[in-house]
């Protein structure tokens, strides 16, 4: 199974003394914690775009799924 958790050990224990988050619909949204030891942690947050398809037979009731597609 693949890890899908990034932890930054590095952080804990340290004061935020300033929390932004800059929205970017072309790159993702970013977020930048300052610390009050003059360090800055930055992450980068992006959503990539799916494609989902599905061919059916529709009529009376619920539809009959032929195939679901996904790219």
């Amino acid at each position: 199974m693949k890890d899908d958790c990034v932890e930054c050990p590095e952080l804990s224990g340290k004061t935020i003394r300033t929390l932004r988050v800059y929205k970017d619909t072309r790159n993702g949204t970013e977020i930048q914690i300052d610390l009050i030891d003059g360090t800055s942690f930055s992450c980068s947050l992006s959503h990539e775009p799916t494609v989902k398809a599905t061919l059916f037979k529709g009529g009376v009731g619920t539809p009959q799924i032929i195939r679901d597609y996904e790219v």
